[in-house]
């Protein structure tokens, strides 16, 4: 059974759609999606999390059925969403997960802006400079500078099956290639164009929060350099290299994965 949705009007001018589930005394943990998902990025998670964990699975603004501004989506943008729907919902701080871009280049943000409210981090798929990545250079050059609307399905299937090593269950990749589809042209420019623009490495050093770092080995978009390169750079923070997934572990092993989210809440949020 899929899980109600609600919708949080924000002070950021944009309402987003969200699904909440857990102890709502438990510790709090906020999900963001990556590049074109919704919510529906951490459906195959969401049923494996304990009752102790209060989750908050977000789509971000420009994504699903959340508002889609004409401007605003800096990774700043992103990250003032997520202190805005903390405020909505009454959570003074979470643990913030965040996939890909712009799930973790929001969450980097905000723990960097936003300190006091980041009890700890998760970045799944993370990239450490996006402008120096071939591949997100050559996704920009060839598709996306020029995409227009209405966004080719068969572009958007290709390149949500160019994310995973292992395959998913037919309905959930038809969930987010649907998803996907929601996503206009001029949101995907807005975000890839934004990434190769934006220079956030050099603030690493100010996320004081506990950080893992999870990565699928098999990873064809982000390599292992970057998540050494984070790893040196963000003072509290470890790498956890999972065998036989790709960019997407969550979607291709959500058993696995939740185990590993678990095993940190528990060590890092005391």
């Amino acid at each position: 059974m899929e899980p109600k949705t609600t919708r949080a009007e924000l002070r950021t001018d944009v309402t987003l759609e969200y699904v909440e589930r857990g102890d709502p005394l438990g510790t709090a943990v906020v999900f963001l999606h990556g590049l074109s998902d919704s919510w529906h990025s951490y459906e195959r998670v969401l049923p494996h999390l304990p009752e102790s964990v209060h989750a908050f699975a977000l789509t971000q603004r420009g994504h699903g059925d959340s508002s889609k501004p004409a401007a605003g989506y800096r990774h700043a943008d992103f990250a003032a969403d997520v202190a805005a729907f903390m405020d909505e919902v009454q959570l003074d701080a979470a643990v913030v997960v965040g996939h890909s871009s712009p799930g973790t280049t929001a969450a980097r943000r905000f723990a960097i802006d936003y300190p006091e409210r980041t009890r700890g981090l998760v970045l799944i798929g993370s990239f450490a400079d996006m402008s120096k990545n071939p591949v997100v250079r050559e996704l920009w050059d060839s598709v996306v500078s020029g995409m227009k609307d209405p966004v080719d399905p068969d572009f958007v299937r290709e390149f949500q099956e160019s994310t995973m090593a292992q395959p998913v269950p037919e309905r959930f990749l038809e969930t987010i290639v649907r998803e996907s589809a929601k996503v206009p042209a001029r949101v995907w420019q807005a975000v890839v164009g934004g990434d190769l623009q934006e220079e956030l490495a050099r603030d690493f050093g100010k996320i004081k929060a506990p950080t893992l770092l999870l990565w699928g080995d098999q990873d064809e978009i982000v390599p292992r350099s970057d998540q050494d390169a984070q790893e040196a750079a963000i003072p509290d923070s470890r790498l956890l290299a999972l065998k036989g997934v790709g960019h997407a572990p969550h979607w291709e092993e959500p058993e696995r994965f939740t185990d590993e989210l678990v095993t940190f809440l528990g060590d890092a949020v005391r």
